[in-house]
C-alpha cells in the first residue's frame, strides 16, 4: 500500500503530465502587467474616493477589529445594520451575510431543500452549489443538469420529473431551480424572464423555485447596480438571491436575499454560517462603503464605460480574425459573440467584462500575452469540460480602449506565429500534425 505522500505525489504528477496542475502565481510577476484578468470589474479596487471613504470609516469606528464569533453568539450591530441596508437597497424581503458567496451557496442548497425534493442546475452551475448539493438530503437521482442556458432542456427536465414524481404536481415536493445570472467562465447571461416563467407555468402550485447567483453581475447590471433580476424587474418572482462583495465591488462578504422564514430556517441549519466566525467589523465597513458608491450612481457610470469596452474588444477581435484568416480551430470566439451568433433574447445579448477566448493552446497563448505586458489566464479542464479550453478575458472600467487594443492585435500575432511556425515543422518532418512540437517551440 502506497504511502500517503506516494499518493498525493502521484496525483500531482498526474496533472503535471496533462498540464492541468494548478499553482499560485508570483504575486510581484504580475505588477507590471495590464489587468485582463481579476474580477474587479469597476476598478473600485483601484478607486482612490473609495479607498479615502473607507480610511475614513475605519479611523471613525469604534470597533474594527475581529467580529467577537459566530452570528449566533456575537450578533454585531455593523452586521445587523448591513442587512438592514440591504433589505432596501436590493429591495428583498428579509437578508442575511455570509462570509463568501461560497459558503452562501453550501448553506443554502446542503440545508434549505428537503427530502424528497428535487434540484435542477444549470450544466455550467458553480462548484460552491455542486458542494451544496452533495451535503443535502435531496438525493443523487433528484439532483439534475439541464443544458447551459437552454429553456427548452430545463422544460423538457422539469416535464420528465413531473412524470416521475407525483409530489411535484401536488405541491407536496418543491423543485429548485439553480441558475446564474452572469457565468464566469462563459460570460453568458441567463434568459432569466424565461426561466421564471417556464417554472411559473409548470408549478402553478407555486412548489418551483427559481434560486439565482448574481454574483459576477453584482455592480454591473441593474439600476444603481442591484443585479440582472432587478434590471428585469424579477425580484418578487425569483425565491433567493445571491450577491458578493468581493467581485466588482471590491470588498469581502456575501449576501442571501430570502425569504424571513428561510432566512430564520439558514440561521437554524445552515452549517456554513452557524459554525464559524462572521466577518470582521473592517470588512462589514468597507462593505458598506462600497454600496455607498452604487447608491450614488457611481456603479451605473463605470459599468457603462465597462460594458462599451466589451463591445469594442469583441467586434475588433471579430473583425481581425477575419482579416488575417485565422482559423477557428486555432483561436475563435464562442458562437453567441460571433457574427453570425444569436441569443434567446435581448437580455441574453447585453456585453458582459467576462469574454472567453476558445483555442487549444491557452497556456502558450498566455505566455506570449505576458510577454507583450498583459496578463490574461488561460483555462483548461478541469475548470471547463474537455475541449473547451480557453484565455479568459476579465475586462475592468479602468482598461483602456488602446489596451484592449494592444490585447487584440497580440493574440492575432500569436496565432499568425503559431501558424508560421506548425507549416514550418510541417515542412520539415513531412506530417500534417506539427502541433506538439509547435507548443514546445513558442
Amino acid at each position: 500500500m502506497p504511502s500517503l505522500h506516494e499518493k498525493l505525489s502521484a496525483a500531482l504528477a498526474s496533472r503535471e503530465r496533462r498540464l492541468i496542475r494548478r499553482r499560485l502565481y508570483d504575486p510581484f510577476a504580475d505588477a507590471h502587467l495590464v489587468d485582463f484578468s481579476t474580477n474587479d470589474y469597476l476598478s473600485l479596487s483601484l478607486s482612490p474616493v473609495l479607498r479615502a471613504r473607507v480610511l475614513s470609516r475605519l479611523q471613525a469606528s469604534a470597533h474594527i477589529l475581529g467580529s467577537g464569533g459566530s452570528r449566533l453568539l456575537v450578533n454585531g450591530h455593523a452586521h445587523a445594520s448591513l442587512e438592514a441596508r440591504l433589505v432596501a437597497f436590493f429591495r428583498a424581503p428579509a437578508a442575511l451575510l455570509f462570509n463568501s458567496g461560497f459558503d452562501a451557496n453550501v448553506g443554502f442548497f446542503s440545508s434549505v431543500p428537503q427530502p424528497g425534493d428535487v434540484i435542477v442546475y444549470d450544466e455550467h452551475i458553480h462548484a460552491s452549489v455542486h458542494d451544496g448539493m452533495r451535503a443535502s438530503r435531496v438525493n443523487k437521482d433528484a439532483q439534475v443538469a439541464f443544458a447551459h442556458n437552454s429553456v427548452p432542456a430545463l422544460r423538457r427536465t422539469l416535464e420528465k420529473l413531473m412524470q416521475k414524481r407525483p409530489g411535484l404536481v401536488t405541491g407536496e415536493n418543491s423543485v429548485f431551480v439553480a441558475v446564474e445570472t452572469l457565468y464566469s467562465m462563459d460570460g453568458t447571461l441567463a434568459p432569466l424572464t424565461q426561466i421564471v416563467e417556464t417554472v411559473e407555468e409548470l408549478f402553478p402550485q407555486g412548489n418551483g423555485y427559481v434560486i439565482v447567483d448574481e454574483a459576477h453581475s453584482t455592480g454591473v447590471y441593474g439600476p444603481h447596480g442591484r443585479g440582472l433580476v432587478a434590471a428585469l424587474g424579477l425580484e418578487d418572482r425569483v425565491f433567493a438571491r445571491l450577491h458578493t462583495f468581493g467581485k466588482a465591488l471590491a470588498a469581502t462578504g456575501a449576501v442571501l436575499l430570502v425569504t424571513p422564514l428561510v432566512r430564520d430556517y439558514l440561521l437554524n441549519y445552515a452549517r456554513s454560517l452557524i459554525y464559524t466566525t462572521s466577518l470582521s467589523n473592517a470588512n462589514i465597513i468597507a462593505a458598506e462603503c462600497s454600496f455607498d458608491m452604487l447608491e450614488e450612481g457611481e456603479a451605473e457610470k463605470l459599468s457603462t464605460q465597462l460594458l462599451k469596452l466589451s463591445s469594442h474588444l469583441t467586434t475588433s477581435l471579430r473583425r481581425q480574425l477575419a482579416a488575417h484568416r485565422i482559423p477557428s480551430s486555432l483561436l475563435s470566439l464562442p458562437a453567441y459573440l460571433s457574427a453570425s451568433g444569436t441569443g434567446v433574447d435581448n437580455q441574453t445579448q447585453l456585453p458582459t467584462p467576462i469574454i472567453p477566448v476558445l483555442t487549444p493552446h491557452p497556456r502558450p497563448l498566455s505566455a506570449h500575452l505576458r510577454v507583450r505586458g498583459l496578463n490574461a489566464r488561460p483555462i483548461t479542464w478541469p475548470t471547463v469540460p474537455k475541449g473547451a479550453d480557453r484565455v479568459r478575458i476579465c475586462l475592468h472600467a479602468s482598461n483602456t480602449k488602446e489596451e484592449v487594443d494592444r490585447l487584440v492585435s497580440a493574440m492575432i500575432e500569436w496565432a499568425e506565429s503559431w501558424q508560421a511556425a506548425q507549416e514550418t515543422v510541417e515542412r520539415k518532418s513531412g506530417r500534417t500534425n506539427g502541433a506538439a512540437t509547435v507548443q514546445a517551440k513558442l
